[in-house]
């Protein structure tokens, strides 16, 4: 295996210097760095998105157009470099039937590179309609891909159904760099339930959580306060949910600094979200480094990251009632919001740091580098 493996990293859905923030661009960039501390050096292999929301079939004939002129273009710029600085693999994250890899699979087999996608998932449901040549595409490359690396817990039973003969799928749980997020003091809990929302305010799953969060809200028994840190094309409507609660609601707007929004973490008693279709949900995590506990809804790989019973309080999905009821059952217990709080760090330290994710990425990637180079 050579001293430093260049690996050719790509994210067909949102690249890791995206202009929008979210967690899928968080975690890109998450990833590249563990695969530098894991002893890589991943390179951006491309920029070009393969997103089709609906499945528009003009717009996918744009996306396969520009996809094989790029791969052609990356196949042509790899060739002509000396072999030792040609990438030893390729790294695909987040391929789905929105925003199947396109590229990655046909330059891995036409430079010999093992190919290996993080966050696949089969849905077997969109293999007809408007999705179905999305869903054919995602499907080729995760049959590809020598390794499957699960971040959602929820997506490995389908992986499993259709594993590829010497394929292996591994569990990589999402992760933070801590250096990112330096632990702000938190101060005694005292008075008023301090509640805390960190979410993009824009419609579809996000304005879906707001209803159900605003709903569970005006169920609670006791005094409670909400801070919402979040933006988007929906602000409107998502202030609008909230506006019979008066001054106990306050929207800081978009905070983009890690410093001032460890700050809310940190003085807040609760993180919560319903969290409608998430696939795990960073923020979750970001609450944790601060010691903050969380009330999620159960969706997508949730439970991956929260802790139930120990770092945070789990509701049905989509349940109001339900999600009042873990709200009301902090604000009820003496000493449970302490406890969860101790607990959420503790989980993080244990599962979801950056030297953890770089010793799965180290232990997994660097024998098909080296089995690649002895067939050479």
């Amino acid at each position: 295996m050579p001293a430093t493996p260049r690996v050719a990293f790509y994210a067909p859905l949102k690249h890791p210097d995206h202009p929008v923030p979210s967690g899928d661009r968080a975690m890109g960039r998450l990833l590249l760095r563990a695969l530098a501390t894991a002893g890589f050096e991943p390179d951006l292999a491309s920029r070009l998105g393969s997103y089709n929301a609906d499945g528009d079939a003009s717009r996918q004939d744009a996306i396969e157009a520009a996809a094989e002129a790029e791969t052609e273009q990356l196949m042509a710029r790899f060739s002509a470099l000396p072999s030792d600085e040609r990438p030893a693999l390729w790294f695909t994250y987040h391929n789905y039937y929105k925003a199947p890899d396109l590229i990655g699979p046909a330059v891995a087999a036409a430079l010999s590179l093992p190919y290996v996608v993080a966050e696949g998932s089969r849905a077997p449901k969109r293999a007809e309609g408007p999705h179905a040549r999305g869903h054919a595409a995602a499907e080729a490359a995760l049959d590809r891909a020598s390794l499957l690396l699960v971040l959602n817990p929820r997506d490995r039973p389908a992986l499993e159904a259709v594993s590829m003969p010497g394929q292996r799928i591994v569990d990589l749980p999402p992760f933070l760099d801590m250096a990112e997020w330096p632990p702000q003091p938190r101060g005694p809990r005292a008075g008023a339930l301090r509640l805390l929302t960190v979410a993009m305010m824009r419609a579809g799953d996000k304005l879906a959580s707001y209803r159900i969060l605003a709903s569970a809200l005006a169920q609670l028994p006791g005094d409670w306060t909400l801070d919402i840190a979040g933006d988007g094309s929906a602000r409107g409507e998502v202030e609008a949910l909230f506006r019979d609660f008066g001054d106990r609601v306050h929207f800081h707007g978009l905070v983009a600094d890690n410093r001032a929004l460890a700050r809310l973490y940190a003085g807040s008693d609760l993180l919560v979200w319903p969290a409608v279709n998430e696939a795990f949900g960073m923020v979750f995590l970001e609450a944790a480094s601060q010691g903050c506990p969380t009330v999620a809804g159960c969706y997508g790989g949730v439970a991956g990251v929260v802790a139930e019973g120990t770092g945070g309080l789990l509701a049905a999905p989509g349940d109001a009632g339900d999600f009042a009821r873990c709200i009301g059952r902090v604000m009820a217990e003496p000493g449970l919001a302490e406890r969860l709080s101790a607990g959420a760090r503790a989980n993080l330290d244990r599962r979801h740091t950056l030297a953890a994710a770089a010793s799965v990425l180290r232990s997994v990637l660097a024998p098909l580098i080296a089995t690649e180079a002895l067939r050479a």
